[in-house]
């Protein structure tokens, strides 16, 4: 397959968009489908999703946009919400990763040498209060028969594959790989029924973590503790425990796993299995709460089944999207785009604006091509061979230029480093007046980035004052007035005015985000003025 050197970019008036002063304004992250104007929402189902550690704001504000929610908060990890919506709009959830509907939330478990204690205390939060348990799972049952047989079948589909790695891929395909093995190890050790899978944690206060799905074999039920006919559930069930921090010290996810499963039989009468289970119940301890919930669906949220060859993080790929304020008519770009995982999320999510990708690798654009078709996304996104360091492209023609800086592999410094001003020089020219540039950079290019940078406080705070200090995403969580942090370690996005200025391009927030066993930082900019000027 060839790609043009060159696009037959459109210039007319109308096809490259509005003036900066015609233009509307943006709508803050919202997309043409999120929910607005739902008025008071009738009372829901309380869930909670997890996140990669720095995306738990953009989740918490997607669930308020997408699904209505209310009682929104989040922990490290983990966003807690209420809503009713249905499992077709969880589903859409962008920067989740497993989405549980939650039985059960407490402080941590008091942590004692006494493992009897201990274990009578986990047990607790499940069987102490049998009727709110078995309204849950009642929940959770209509969920899954409103769901009905299209979603078996879309959950059986295959996880995107990975090309064949070649030294043009090994950047983003290997990133990715990289990206997966402190979120994915966890789900891959429950397959192995009875094992006990320990599996490094991304959270650096938390020092181990064991997860397993156990033998329930146990002693038959007592007599005199049959349950009762309403109690009774003609349904098999499977226990998953995930315990890290003081609690790993004292017990085995085993054993909490088999005092659970033998409890749930004796209060319910379920049947275990192992294997098929209709119901799996997962426990998550560790030293911030006490978690019990019931996952939706199988296969994870950030599993797309409309990328074929995985590249970046997909909720990575959205979150930086969802930064860059898409508007309809919008031209955006990205001037690196390997795989195309940034265009296809953000085309699939914002579907009324023109996008461009650019590569000088031909299997990169070959690979990102055939996403492209697979998504279904051949009139939104046009791609042609070009450097970002002299894009063949109109100044003041794009939007938005959303980018992953891939420099070296697995993040290491390698000379390329040193263009990195070139580059943001040509993205600044192609960007219009007051629009926004969003990059990923990993901990050197931070430095590097903010080395070739010159300090611009007074222009700075003034670009603040005009309200462009405040990111979309911190305003959007703050529109309810209230705190959606517990207090738990989640660091809210650094704002603008401690951050350098480059050129024409004033800083709009920084957002340390992580890539399994890479920190890296997403970069928002906003160009005030014509390049040079």
């Amino acid at each position: 397959m060839t790609f043009p050197n060159a696009p037959a970019l459109r210039t007319s008036r109308s096809l490259l968009g509005r003036t900066a002063r015609g233009r509307a304004p943006p709508r803050p992250g919202g997309g043409p489908k999120w929910r607005r104007g739902w008025g008071k929402m009738a009372a829901g189902a309380r869930y909670f999703c997890t996140a990669g550690r720095g995306l738990e704001p953009f989740l918490a504000r997607e669930v308020r946009a997408r699904l209505g929610a209310t009682e929104v908060d989040y922990v490290l990890g983990k966003v807690f919400f209420t809503t009713a919506a249905e499992p077709g709009e969880l589903k859409e959830l962008k920067s989740g990763e497993r989405l549980f509907l939650l039985l059960k939330k407490r402080v941590p478990l008091s942590v004692s040498r006494n493992k009897g204690k201990m274990l009578h205390e986990i047990k607790s939060l499940l069987t102490e209060e049998p009727k709110s348990c078995l309204d849950v799972i009642a929940t959770w049952r209509k969920l899954r028969s409103h769901e009905g047989k299209k979603d078996e079948v879309s959950q059986e589909s295959p996880k995107p594959h990975k090309r064949k790695s070649e030294e043009e891929i090994n950047i983003a395909s290997k990133r990715q790989k990289t990206e997966q093995v402190g979120e994915t190890v966890p789900e891959e050790c429950q397959a192995g029924a009875g094992e006990n899978c320990v599996v490094s944690e991304e959270e650096s206060d938390q020092e181990c973590q064991t997860e397993n799905k156990t033998s329930l074999e146990g002693p038959p039920k007592s007599s005199t503790e049959q349950p009762t006919e309403n109690e009774k559930q003609n349904f098999s069930f499977r226990v998953s425990c995930r315990c890290s921090g003081a609690i790993a010290k004292i017990l085995t996810s085993q054993e909490i796993g088999r005092a659970v499963g033998i409890a749930l039989r004796k209060q319910f009468g379920w049947q275990a299995d192992l294997r098929t289970p209709d119901l799996e119940i997962f426990l998550h301890l560790n030293d911030i709460h006490s978690v019990v919930g019931i996952p939706l669906f199988r296969l994870p949220l950030a599993n797309r089944e409309y990328i074929r060859t995985a590249g970046l993080r997909s909720t990575v790929a959205w979150a930086m999207a969802s930064l860059a304020e898409i508007s309809v008519g919008a031209f955006v770009l990205d001037p690196m785009c390997g795989l195309g995982t940034i265009l296809l999320e953000a085309a699939k999510e914002w579907p009324e604006a023109c996008y461009w990708g650019t590569d000088t690798s031909d299997s990169q654009l070959e690979g990102a091509s055939v996403n492209i078709k697979t998504a279904g996304l051949d009139d939104k996104i046009e791609l042609f061979k070009a450097s970002v360091k002299a894009l063949p492209l109109p100044s003041e023609s794009f939007d938005a230029v959303i980018s992953d800086i891939p420099f070296g592999k697995k993040f290491k410094i390698t000379k390329d480093i040193q263009l990195l001003p070139d580059i943001l020089q040509e993205m600044e020219r192609v960007l219009r007046v007051g629009g926004i540039i969003v990059l990923l950079l990993n901990q050197d290019l931070r430095k590097r980035m903010d080395g070739s940078a010159k300090t611009a406080e007074n222009e700075s705070l003034h670009a603040i004052s005009d309200g462009a200090g405040e990111t979309t995403a911190v305003k959007a969580l703050n529109n309810d007035g209230n705190s959606s942090t517990s207090g738990t370690g989640v660091e809210e996005p650094v704002l603008s005015c401690g951050q350098m200025c480059f050129g024409s391009l004033v800083p709009d927030g920084i957002y340390e985000v992580s890539l399994g066993k890479t920190d890296a930082f997403i970069y928002k900019y906003r160009k005030i003025s014509t390049a040079g000027n």
